[in-house]
């Protein structure tokens, strides 16, 4: 089918064109248009604080100043460890700014996954939270770190909950951590206020690496995307595109979504800077805080995960909130139930669509119109300049309308390939199309429907667990034989693990227990809510675990009690 015929392009709205125009820039040029045409608007909401564009990009100049200052070099990376908060904004954008490369690490990874990136990424610096150093420091003798920059949510707090921001730690069972500053820990706040305020001197491009956003696989061993300056301009374009009816300057985007994730790091912090919008920052997903925050901040557009909204809506208190202010949301990293949209939107008036993406893609791929035609269970049409194949293998082709094959993925937001790992990138092409190991199917209207994935990764809340990760870690305890993880429906959180393990001769062990095993070794959302343990597992002659064997069982045994509860 030519270009100029994808049959997806009849549902395009009409203020949306199929092919787009972008800027040869880097990314940080929509931040230092913004300042200097909005310089007084306010950029960020942050529990209370607020700051306007021209402070913010003040203050990312001046931390940009400071780390050119301390060795940071072009293509050097600089991790970054934060929750949601100015400092992960600041740090984002000065390191681009001085021509360094993000490397976004989640803040609940424990000691092991955060070496493995630490170390793959070969970062030399890293901006954490005081409360996540302890970690850092364990870790920093086994990476390349030369340097540890921290900093305290309680610095961009307002009088007095700046003041009172340890006590609430206290009551939250947080331990205070005590920071041993020296020549390889340095505050960020001081960083900032010594820092000038001037433009840094660095020759960039679009197609320079700006981002490496982890993300795991089938091995189990997280990779480094290799994310440019053009992918992330192009897919923020994209998205400004698609949200035709919002306005500039005039929007207020609820950031709940960790940053750390590339959907909300695309869709609230990218998205924003790029359209003058003011970013209501919140560092944990919390209904109450969430439905408040919206009532009072009067929040216009909120890009989140099912989970988020499931909670809001089942949250008995809901009705007490006017939510009205909401235009439109776009919900990513797993299936929206129906169910859920109807009463979002009721509560709301706002329209919530569902879409689809992946790290690769910077990440958004397609997405329902959000004012136009849209179809349940569908993550909608490609974006502008996006095209999308459902692959055959049998016919080594275009699959045929409704037939299931694999979604290929070929546009100007798709990495430029894996970290150090050329022999995976050539592997995940086919020619220009990228491989997204989801299994799909399109139908005549050119509506793109997920039908399983390929790569066998659990989405729970929003998170990508893969299940090769979590079995080593069972595999790690002496008392364990074999282990399997797979993913099994959840009402709150889509899907959640669930292991089926044999234990070796002999040896007993609780449930209890292996939960507090695996919170050792694992970040909470990766931790198994289910445990079943048998005398064996199903296995092909070669002695490869049947994880489909599991998989139907799960659903039969869920089939089973659906009857019996009928």
């Amino acid at each position: 089918m030519a270009s100029d015929e994808k049959r997806w392009f009849q549902h395009y709205p009409k203020q949306v064109r199929p092919f787009l125009d972008y800027e040869d820039v880097p990314l940080q040029h929509f931040f230092k248009q913004s300042a200097n045409r909005f310089p007084q608007h306010e950029a960020i909401h942050f529990l209370g604080k607020t700051l306007s564009y021209e402070e913010l990009y003040d203050q990312t100049l001046r931390f940009a100043n400071r780390l050119q200052k301390l060795g940071v070099k072009k293509g050097d990376r600089v991790a970054i460890m934060l929750a949601n908060s100015p400092q992960s904004v600041i740090g984002y954008y000065a390191v681009l700014m001085v021509g360094g490369v993000v490397v976004q690490t989640n803040p609940l990874y424990v000691e092991r996954e955060l070496e493995h990136q630490l170390a793959d990424a070969r970062a030399k610096v890293i901006l954490c939270l005081d409360s996540v150093l302890p970690k850092v420091e364990k870790v920093m003798a086994r990476t390349s770190l030369e340097l540890v920059i921290v900093t305290s949510i309680a610095e961009y707090l307002p009088f007095p909950k700046n003041m009172l921001f340890p006590f609430v730690q206290k009551k939250q069972g947080i331990p205070k951590v005590k920071v041993t500053y020296s020549e390889r820990v340095l505050p960020f706040a001081r960083l900032v206020k010594e820092g000038e305020a001037l433009e840094p001197e660095v020759e960039m491009n679009a197609d320079d690496l700006a981002l490496l956003q982890y993300t795991g696989g089938t091995t189990g061993l997280a990779k480094g995307v290799m994310l440019t300056h053009r992918n992330l301009v192009v897919n923020a374009v994209q998205c400004d595109a698609w949200l035709y009816k919002t306005e500039e300057r005039s929007e207020r985007v609820l950031g709940v979504m960790p940053f750390f994730h590339v959907y909300g790091m695309t869709t609230v912090m990218n998205f924003a800077v790029k359209t003058a919008a003011t970013m209501v920052l919140l560092p944990k997903f919390k209904p109450e805080e969430v439905l408040r925050t919206i009532e009072k901040q009067r929040i216009t557009l909120f890009p989140g995960a099912p989970t988020m909204y499931v909670a809001l809506v089942n949250n008995e208190r809901i009705h007490q909130y006017d939510l009205t202010s909401i235009k439109a949301c776009i919900s990513g990293a797993s299936a929206l139930p129906l169910e859920v949209q109807q009463k979002f939107e009721a509560q709301t008036k706002g329209r919530i669509v569902e879409g689809y993406g992946l790290t690769e893609t910077s990440p958004v791929v397609c997405a329902n119109p959000i004012w136009e035609k849209r179809k349940t269970g569908s993550v909608g049409i490609p974006w502008p300049d996006t095209d999308v194949m459902v692959y055959s293998l049998e016919k080594d082709g275009e699959a045929e309308i409704g037939e299931v094959g694999e979604l290929f993925v070929r546009g100007p937001q798709v990495m430029k390939g894996y970290w150090m790992r050329p022999e995976e990138t050539a592997q995940t092409f086919h020619g220009e199309w990228l491989k997204t190991g989801d299994m799909a199917r399109m139908d005549e209207e050119g509506y793109v429907y997920i039908v399983d994935r390929k790569k066998e990764i659990i989405i729970a809340g929003g998170f990508n667990i893969y299940p090769r990760e979590v079995e080593e870690v069972l595999f790690e305890h002496e008392a364990v034989v074999q282990a399997a993880v797979i993913g099994v429906p959840d009402e709150y959180r889509g899907e959640t693990v669930k292991a089926f393990i044999v234990l070796k001769a002999g040896e007993t062990i609780s449930e209890k227990e292996m939960e507090a095993y695996c919170r050792q070794k694992l970040a909470a959302y990766k931790i198994p809510r289910l445990y079943e343990f048998r005398d064996e597992l199903p296995t092909t002659l070669t002695g490869k675990i049947l994880k489909r064997v599991l998989i139907s069982e799960e659903q039969a045994r869920k089939e089973e009690q659906a009857q019996q509860e009928a």
